[in-house]
């Protein structure tokens, strides 16, 4: 490609031969025909728009480029992102464009750079998810040290700033961009982006240390050089090839130190630390350092509480030197490291990372991911393709980070929907959710979510969940609040359909019982009475159907004598129900005497429909028609049978009944239905049976009732309850 003259100020002249010279310098082997078609590239874009304007965006890119390369020692490709990316965030670059001279590989990574430069809006308390965030959104861990490189240009050149944007820069750097340097070992980045920040977030206390600084600055050189010279001589004696350096504590250290211990600056003792690196054969490295440390401990008494012996234990990083705490000058307490030339490079090039090695590691995948990317800066081939290609956050990736249109971070599984952020969100939102707006564009509830999108839920106050909704939703809190809302729906039309077939069977001259749905149940293969509700509500299941299903069995069991087991009591003996023959009545008052008692096998209570059965030794037994034993009773003892009803409309008189009741085992569900009884109805209750399995329960009730009206209250009102399924009463008690 013949390449285009690029029109440059002076000083951005300058600085463009300034980078080309450092790519020329790299240890690394640097495409400079790749960099140069990188920089005619956003050259191209600054003329779509103005070129005077977009020139300083142009040099800013050339500046960051010089700090890939120089400061960070990344090579050709994170070079050529970091001229173009500015010009694919602002949109006068594009992917096309990109690929078509650069290649596919590079045009990926400059457009993760844009996006993630795109990404705003975080708590304080969300700073560690929203790196991990920003780590997701790159396939390649070169484009976020691209980032970090561009961030330290920016804090660098904050002066002219607003002091609102000064401070949000400040406190990003602070949050985010600190903590992902050191995580990738890039100590002396991270201490630069710290002190920078301090400058704008505390400027009186950064100011105040400053002055300190070079206040003391005289005094603490003569002191070093006073403390070196004894060691300097004793190595020259030795015969040991060294280098002594001395190292000042950063600003925002030196704070830190002060805020914690609450000390003011002149009480801050390690202001500085003396770095002794030698130079020695690899197999007498640790004989050389240790000679050393006994050479400069002879000189000054040592705190053995502080030495540390990071030479015969090297820390999980890699990290080797020795540690030693002595008493110089006036009493005074120096810091001294002493290494080899080796381990200093390890250490200087971010490799101990020091956020490691003070305990803060974890053995997470992420963690995983990062040890890899600090093994691969160790050893100084970042750019060789096979190790990039094993750097790439996406085969870690469990979760997506998402954010809602006030810029709160959400973090879902791999995979959610938009559906599923809706509940994530709120109960209420996800079950009147209609859709979603994904960065602006309207999607489906079912539109899977990327990284660093920005939703927006749409609802309507008509929208209901559907049993559709688990197939569009992976979290588990999505699907228990959908199984729930459909439960819920599935009970309130029960209601409707159970009040509908009540209705429909008094206008047909048929009396509602348990045995009689327990029949239809069978023959529609329901598995309870719930479901068989819900179904005549939504007309899935006709009333003409139930009524020719009756009729036929009625049919059936009359021209069937063997069968006579099976048919309700009503039916084998119809005078029970329409005979004008004269009736047993039962005063409430008279039971559990000698002449009437309640019959335990499907405890009748007031309301019930019933009938007296006359045993030999233990008086007359009152039945409900109802009762599993009725038909037995009927075709062996029908002799011993008489009609009876209640005496009266109202009962003063409490009866022993019990209910079963099943949900999902949720906290605090139990709690609600002794409420319910309790509290609510007032109901006493004798016991109460739970048995659990999975995320289910089957209770058990037994308690005490006024009537038959009263108890059908109360399974009402527990139906009502959230999180329980069914509630119905039983025999046998």
């Amino acid at each position: 490609m013949e390449r285009e003259k690029i029109y440059l100020s002076e000083y951005g002249t300058r600085e463009y031969r300034k980078l080309l010279k450092l790519a020329r310098t790299s240890t690394l082997p640097i495409d400079l025909s790749q960099i140069r078609t990188a920089l005619t590239i956003s050259g191209q874009a600054c003329r779509k728009a103005n070129q005077q304007l977009n020139e300083p965006l142009l040099i800013q890119s050339i500046l960051v480029a010089q700090i890939v390369i120089g400061e960070i020692g990344l090579g050709t490709e994170p070079a050529c992102i970091a001229l173009m990316y500015k010009f694919v965030e602002n949109q006068t670059l594009t992917f096309e464009e990109i690929k078509k001279q650069l290649g596919e590989k590079i045009a990926q990574q400059t457009l993760e750079l844009a996006k993630l430069s795109t990404i705003s809006g975080y708590s304080h308390e969300q700073a560690e998810t929203f790196r991990k965030m920003l780590f997701s959104m790159t396939n390649d861990v070169r484009v976020m040290l691209v980032k970090l490189a561009d961030r330290l240009y920016v804090l660098r050149n904050l002066e002219n700033e607003e002091p609102a944007t000064q401070n949000r820069l400040s406190y990003e750097a602070f949050d985010i961009y600190a903590p992902i340097a050191h995580q990738l070992g890039l100590y002396h980045i991270k201490t630069e982006l710290e002190d920078l920040s301090f400058r704008y977030t505390n400027p009186e206390m950064h100011n105040y240390i400053v002055k300190k600084i070079q206040e003391t600055a005289p005094a603490r050189n003569r002191y070093i050089k006073d403390f070196i010279s004894p060691i300097k001589s004793e190595l020259d004696k030795q015969q040991i090839q060294y280098t002594i350096k001395s190292r000042t504590k950063s600003i925002f250290s030196i704070y830190n130190k002060m805020l914690k211990q609450n000390i003011d600056f002149d009480e801050v003792y390690d202001l500085f630390a003396i770095r002794i690196i030698i130079e020695t054969e690899a197999k007498k490295e640790k004989a050389e350092c240790w000679k050393v440390f006994s050479i400069v401990t002879n000189l000054y008494p040592s705190n053995p509480d502080r030495m540390r012996d990071w030479i015969t234990v090297p820390k999980s990083t890699g990290y080797e030197s020795l540690h030693a705490t002595v008493q110089g000058p006036d009493q005074k307490w120096v810091e001294v490291q002493i290494r080899t030339t080796r381990m200093d490079e390890i250490a200087e090039k971010g490799m101990a990372a020091h956020w490691k090695y003070k305990g803060r590691g974890t053995n997470s995948d992420f963690d995983e991911w990062l040890n890899k990317i600090r093994e691969v800066l160790e050893k100084g081939y970042l750019e060789q393709s096979e190790d990039v290609e094993d750097l790439k956050l996406t085969q870690y990736a469990k979760e997506i980070f998402v954010f809602t249109p006030k810029g709160q971070l959400k973090v879902l599984p791999k995979g959610s929907t938009a559906l599923d952020f809706a509940y994530e969100i709120h109960t209420d939102v996800g079950n009147a959710c209609i859709g979603a707006r994904v960065n602006g564009k309207s999607v489906p509830i079912r539109y899977e979510l990327n990284n660093g999108d920005r939703v927006e839920i749409i609802t309507s106050k008509t929208q209901k969940p559907k049993p559709d909704w688990l197939d569009y939703v992976i979290t588990s809190k999505a699907k228990s609040k959908i199984k729930l809302a459909l439960k819920e729906e599935q009970i309130r039309q029960a209601e409707i359909g159970k009040e509908i077939f009540k209705r429909r069977l008094r206008n047909w001259k048929i009396v509602y019982s348990d045995l009689l749905v327990s029949r239809l149940l069978k023959h529609f293969k329901l598995k309870n009475a719930i479901d068989f509700y819900a179904l005549i509500a939504i007309e899935k299941i006709s009333l003409t159907e139930i009524k020719q299903i009756i009729k036929s069995e009625t049919k059936e069991e009359s021209s069937s004598p063997d069968k006579i087991e099976n048919i309700p009591i009503e039916k084998i003996v119809p005078g029970l129900v329409e005979s004008t023959e004269e009736v047993l009545e039962i005063d409430e008052k008279q039971l559990n005497n000698v002449d009437y008692k309640l019959a335990k096998c499907c405890s009748p209570i007031f309301g019930d429909d019933i009938f007296a059965f006359v045993t030999i030794n233990d008086g007359i037994k009152i039945h409900r028609l109802t009762c599993p034993n009725a038909s037995d009773m009927l075709t062996r003892y029908s002799y011993r049978v008489l009609k009876a009803r209640w005496l009266g409309e109202d009962s003063n008189t409490n009866f022993q009944t019990a209910i079963k009741v099943t949900g999902n085992n949720e906290i605090g569900i139990l709690s609600k239905i002794s409420d319910v009884i309790s509290k609510d109805l007032h109901v006493r209750m004798r016991s109460i049976n739970v048995d659990t399995h999975e995320n289910q329960f089957v209770g058990i009730i037994k308690l005490f009732v006024k009537d038959v009206k009263y108890l059908d209250m109360l399974i009402h009102k527990l139906l009502k309850i959230k999180g329980v399924y069914t509630a119905t009463r039983i025999d046998g008690i």
